[in-house]
């Protein structure tokens, strides 16, 4: 079990673990994600999604006088096909932002000042980590390697954007959050789960799908064998993995977010979407589908919600790639799409040892948007 002190710093510390213990799974289950003015929650499962990143993981977390006070994850992969495929950390769980607040905002919320040169110098350290990957003790990344690190913010995060932005990442795609609804969602016989002997095929059929897509990943796509296929004639002609999941609802802007959060939870049936709350949906992620038949990812969203007893699924797509513009076209989401009107979220990069030229690609090529990571 790996931990270190990697900082030490005027009663600072940065500590490196490959685990999260219960200090840092409680700064993570009572992070709110958002801004103020914006979609505000917090996400449930979160020990278990920890767990299935396995050894692959890391949590730089943030200390002062012995308590922990932030900390950012750190998950590792070779992301991408092609030209596209690098050695890559996703940084996730940036509740590393409060030792970084304004003075004023600290005292606000009563957190501990920490004097400016004392804040500056530190902070200067800490992000200069998140250019060097191979401080992490992950396996096989070494310091003169190519490697990428990721992240996905929501756009009116400014407080996220701005430590990114300090950190040297450079802003690179744009996303959306699609909802997919049914009140009474129905089950399709062509629907099931896919086969054990099938595995390899899919995996194939989603890479010829995503090959032109920066940052893609098969590792947990077939995670608690929760992969769904649309079989016509023995053949797959749709996919989605599907991953239950809970978040908690703190704020959602506009008058949409008005009638989700006062008035959908006492009407008969669409309480069904938003029972309280607590927003309980399926993750939809690594969706696939056969060209010319795009209309049977409606049959199939929908038959999904049916098996696994839930009336919504969310996704997210690079809202300038193929696969968003055919959804956008040819699936009829529901209602809760339209109520929900979420903002843009952001794909951020900082790139270590690449090339220029290899550098552009990623700002032409859409970006996956793992579910399991987003979630």
């Amino acid at each position: 079990m790996l931990e270190r002190t990697i900082l030490d710093y005027n009663g600072l510390e940065v500590k490196l673990t490959d685990h999260a213990d219960k200090g840092i799974l409680d700064i993570l289950e009572h992070t709110v994600r958002g801004s103020e003015g914006g979609l505000r929650f917090s996400s449930g499962n979160i020990g278990e999604r920890i767990k299935g990143y396995g050894n692959k993981v890391r949590f730089l977390s943030l200390y002062r006088k012995n308590k922990i006070t932030g900390t950012a994850g750190a998950c590792f992969r070779v992301s991408g096909l092609g030209k596209l495929r690098y050695p890559s950390t996703y940084v996730k769980y940036l509740a590393f932002l409060s030792i970084y607040q304004t003075e004023v905002s600290r005292r606000k919320r009563n957190m501990p000042i920490i004097r400016h040169d004392e804040h500056d110098s530190f902070k200067q350290k800490t992000l200069e980590l998140f250019s060097k990957p191979y401080v992490l003790d992950l396996p096989d990344v070494k310091e003169e390697d190519k490697h990428i690190l990721y992240a996905f913010i929501e756009s009116n995060n400014e407080r996220s954007k701005n430590i990114v932005h300090q950190a040297g990442f450079e802003y690179i795609r744009s996303f959306l959050t699609l909802a997919f609804s049914r009140l009474n969602p129905k089950k399709d016989e062509k629907v099931e789960l896919l086969p054990e002997s099938d595995r390899d095929v899919m995996k194939h059929l989603l890479r010829e799908q995503y090959k032109g897509y920066s940052f893609y990943t098969d590792s947990y796509v077939f995670m608690e064998h929760n992969y769904y296929v649309l079989k016509e004639n023995n053949e797959i002609m749709a996919g989605v993995w599907a991953m239950p999941t809970t978040y908690k609802i703190y704020d959602i802007p506009g008058v949409w977010g008005w009638v989700i959060r006062k008035f959908l939870p006492i009407l008969p049936y669409f309480r069904r979407l938003f029972p309280s709350n607590e927003l309980k949906c399926l993750v939809f992620d690594a969706v696939f589908c056969k060209k010319g038949n795009e209309e049977k990812l409606s049959t199939l969203f929908e038959s999904v919600l049916a098996k696994e007893g839930f009336f919504t699924g969310l996704m997210w797509l690079d809202d300038h790639g193929d696969l968003y513009e055919t959804i956008r076209t040819k699936v009829k989401m529901g209602p809760f799409d339209r109520m929900l009107n979420a903002k843009p979220g952001l794909v951020y990069g900082k790139f270590v040892n690449l090339t220029d030229q290899e550098k552009e690609m990623f700002y032409d090529a859409p970006a996956y948007i793992s579910g399991y990571d987003f979630s």
